[in-house]
């Protein structure tokens, strides 16, 4: 038997809800793009810059283990 995890149960409306760690993570990937958006269009930084501090980022957190 395939039993479905949730990430976490919320009440709304008076009703619980069980959501799933797949609607989670849509929901953050939702929030988070809407975010960059609005900071974008507000000129509070570049496109360029996101993607820069992506890269390191990504360099900081997934370097080898001997380099941490």
């Amino acid at each position: 038997m395939d039993e479905k995890k949730f990430a976490l149960k919320m009440v709304i409306d008076g009703k619980e809800r069980e959501i799933s760690y797949e609607e989670l993570a849509l929901s953050n990937n939702l929030a988070q793009e809407a975010l960059v958006r609005l900071l974008i269009q507000k000129k509070l930084f570049e496109p360029k810059e996101l993607m820069e501090m992506m890269e390191t980022v990504k360099k900081e957190r997934y370097r080898p283990a001997d380099q941490k």
